[in-house]
């Protein structure tokens, strides 16, 4: 099992406090972002890559599909792999396989090159979220983490702000092949930026100070990695008694014991419950993210640029979400993340409900969307976050991965759904499948268990 610090002491600065966990966590915004754009970006070609291969609806909705089976299939492989060689070996090889993908598909000159670009696509971007969140587990003390998460989760978000009216500009100007072209360099330069910034341990970085691994560690004195190792698997603290009791009751806060192996990860009807729940929530934003150009064009009749503009509101509302319901779990409802995530799936299923109803009027309709992406991505960050209660910090990459398996189980199978629901019936059925998916999601959500922390030591050892 990789282990950053088996075979050597931490490296730690003598400095005064630093902060560079902020300095990772802004590149790690950056490069998802990028990551975001490159799965982003079919979106606006859509309509222009069914009328050159004259697709149906269901042949549209498979090319979609297919970079999130190969993205689900991939995700728990990813997740061994980073436990065993670690995000600064992983991370920077499937950057650059990111980049080659998506350039690639910009040479696809069938719909047969289409899909199996797309699939290989999935395939290179698996290990980039697993990496990452690894990263930040690793990186952030347990009160930092929903903020941290929210912010990775929004950068998913502003991927996609960015694709829509950039890619909208490229089109107009140079034809839906350079949409992909454009995409693709970006990741070139950061994969090596990661792999000459970002260590696996804090401890172990050039640039991180002692007194900032005490704060990622949550504990006051500095330790040893071989003590730090060495420390006991801790039990989550018991739920407080105080302002939260009621609402520990309703979500159904309580102690837990950490889980620390494969074997434990993968019997945990905790795991695979929020895994469900994200496949749910997973598949209705993707569903938005590849049709709604096609949605704009085809029904609302918009142009070009309407449709970009119109198209990145839901995911201007999914960037102020995800930051907003990150800093909410940690700062106002101590650390529980099942809160945001039944606001979530609530809210969802009016929204959708609502865009039924939705107006022609671009502006009008770019403010329903905006209010549709945030409350969407309220609690979409905590479901990555989550699994990090439950967790030790060598367990957390596969139990991560299974829960995103399962969400990207949804973002394949929802955007071909969409496509068979297209062909049979019409968009008012697609948005009653997307609100009753989303009562799916609350029910799970409501079986699993909340693991409560009160104290500062009770985070993940």
């Amino acid at each position: 099992m990789y282990n950053a610090t088996a075979n050597a002491d931490p490296i730690l600065s003598p400095k005064a406090a630093t902060r560079f966990r902020w300095v990772v966590m802004n590149l790690i915004f950056v490069v998802y972002t990028l990551a975001a754009a490159d799965r982003a970006n079919i979106g606006i070609v859509l309509p222009f890559v069914k009328k050159e291969f004259a697709m149906s609806n269901t042949e549209a909705g498979a090319v979609v599909s297919l970079f999130f089976i190969g993205y689900s299939v991939m995700q728990i492989p990813a997740g061994f792999l980073v436990r065993k060689l670690g995000t600064r070996t992983v991370f920077p090889i499937f950057m650059l396989l990111t980049s080659l993908f998506t350039g690639l598909l910009g040479t696809a000159g069938s719909a047969l090159a289409m899909k199996l670009n797309r699939l290989a696509l999935g395939f290179a971007e698996a290990p980039l979220p697993v990496s990452m969140l690894s990263t930040m587990n690793r990186w952030f003390p347990a009160r930092e983490k929903g903020t941290a998460v929210g912010l990775f989760l929004a950068a998913a978000k502003f991927g996609p702000v960015i694709v829509p009216p950039l890619g909208a500009l490229i089109i107009a100007t140079l034809g839906w092949q350079y949409v992909f072209f454009v995409c693709a360099m970006p990741g070139l330069i950061f994969a090596v930026l990661w792999y000459f910034l970002v260590v696996d341990d804090p401890a172990r970085s050039r640039f991180v100070s002692a007194a900032e691994v005490a704060h990622i560690r949550d504990e006051a004195p500095i330790q040893s990695a071989a003590a730090a190792n060495s420390m006991p698997v801790t039990i989550a603290a018991e739920p407080s008694k105080g302002r939260f009791s009621r609402l520990d009751r309703v979500i159904r806060g309580r102690r837990v014991r950490l889980i620390a192996t494969a074997k434990e990860t993968f019997r945990s009807g905790n795991i695979w419950g929020l895994a469900l729940g994200y496949l749910m929530m997973t598949g209705i934003i993707n569903v938005i993210l590849a049709w709604l150009p096609t949605y704009l064009t085809n029904v609302k009749h918009f142009s070009l640029m309407n449709v970009g503009f119109v198209a990145s509101a839901p995911f201007v509302g999914g960037v102020l979400g995800n930051i907003i319901g990150g800093w909410f779990s940690d700062r106002i409802v101590g650390k529980r993340r099942k809160p945001t995530i039944l606001i979530s799936a609530i809210s969802t299923v009016f929204m959708m409900v609502a865009l039924i109803q939705a107006p022609n009027e671009p502006v009008t309709l770019a403010t329903l969307l905006f209010l549709t992406g945030f409350l969407l991505n309220v609690g979409y960050s905590s479901f990555t976050v989550y699994p990090a209660g439950l967790t030790t910090k060598d367990a957390y990459p596969l139990a991560v991965s299974v829960v995103n398996t399962g969400g990207q189980a949804g973002g394949a199978l929802f955007p071909f759904l969409t496509g068979l629901l297209l062909d049979a019936y019409s968009w008012d059925a697609v948005f009653l499948f997307l609100g009753a998916s989303s009562l799916v999601a609350l029910a799970v959500m409501l079986l699993v268990v909340e693991p409560i922390e009160t104290e500062p030591g009770a985070a993940i050892q």
